[in-house]
């Protein structure tokens, strides 16, 4: 498997492309570079059944499960439809990802 360049961080808003989940909207979670996926909140969402633990109750709990980075893009920050990222080097020489849509510079929120 080879690993692809992470342009999504923890805490960007993304949209679903493909899948069962498309069109979905929702804050990436976490990040996993190493397989190319992130996690994403209410999407890809299972029922897992949990054994009772010292830490918590068991029973039916539903969790996020990892969707590939391929199959989501960014909000835009400026109409909150999919954009590609791109990125720009500001004139103090700081490096930010910008918005391919709308040129806008993308911050966490």
């Amino acid at each position: 498997m080879t690993q692809v360049k992470m342009k999504i961080k923890k805490g960007d808003q993304v949209i679903v492309n493909t899948g069962k989940d498309k069109g979905k909207k929702g804050e990436v979670l976490k990040t996993l570079p190493a397989k190319s996926r992130v996690i994403v909140q209410g999407v890809n969402v299972v029922k897992k059944h949990q054994k009772p633990t010292q830490m918590a109750a068991g029973g039916i709990v539903e969790k996020e499960l990892p969707i590939h980075v391929s199959n989501v893009a960014l909000a835009d920050p400026k109409d909150d439809k999919p954009t590609r990222v791109g990125y720009q080097t500001l004139k103090d020489g700081k490096k930010v990802r910008v918005a391919k849509r709308s040129g806008q510079e993308i911050t966490n929120s």
